[in-house]
């Protein structure tokens, strides 16, 4: 089922997510819909916060990267209870958007590869360091379950000149291609 996605200004997108158990209710249907969310909104990473679920679940399709990044394609994974541990290498900038800042898109500093700890669908814990793409996207998605949005990384300048098209979105004026939830209308 696509759910909508929280917008920026949405209060729920500052809260903290929570850590699940294996008996979380629903939690196949929660992946299924966040998957099939992401993918109707040609996203590439969605966490669970941004469908009003406050819960450490994220799901990542890097495939859209495939024609610059052949060893993406096919590259699909759900991470539960995500820690990144470390982030190393020299920063690089990248034009980010996301899903519930619709119509902006932003040069981001990340580090290229981070150390992470997360349980599979099994809930097995798995250490991994991942580089590149998937490394940013991740980052993208930690920051959201933490209650942080892309643009907290912006100079406070850079936030000042978004700040008309920040408060469009918020009240639902401007949106994306796909069923959001703003928080006033």
């Amino acid at each position: 089922m696509i759910r909508p996605i929280l917008a920026f200004g949405h209060p729920n997108l500052r809260k903290e997510s929570e850590k699940i158990t294996p008996d979380f209710p629903e939690l196949k249907t929660l992946i299924a819909d966040l998957y099939e969310t992401m993918n109707n909104a040609n996203g590439v990473g969605l966490a669970a916060i941004q469908v009003n679920v406050p819960v450490n679940v994220v799901v990542v399709n890097a495939d859209p990267f495939k024609e610059d990044h052949p060893d993406l394609e096919g590259f699909q994974k759900t991470y539960i209870n995500l820690e990144i541990l470390e982030e190393s290498g020299k920063e690089w900038v990248y034009n980010e958007g996301c899903l519930s800042v619709p119509t902006i898109n932003e040069d981001v500093s990340r580090k290229p590869m981070v150390k992470i700890e997360y349980d599979d669908e099994n809930f097995v814990r798995q250490t991994e360091t991942v580089s590149g793409m998937v490394a940013r996207i991740l980052q993208h998605e930690y920051e959201h379950l933490q209650g942080r949005v892309f643009t907290d990384n912006l100079s406070s300048l850079r936030r000042m000149l978004l700040r008309k098209k920040l408060e469009q979105i918020s009240k639902g004026q401007i949106s994306g291609k796909y069923k959001m939830n703003h928080a006033r209308k």
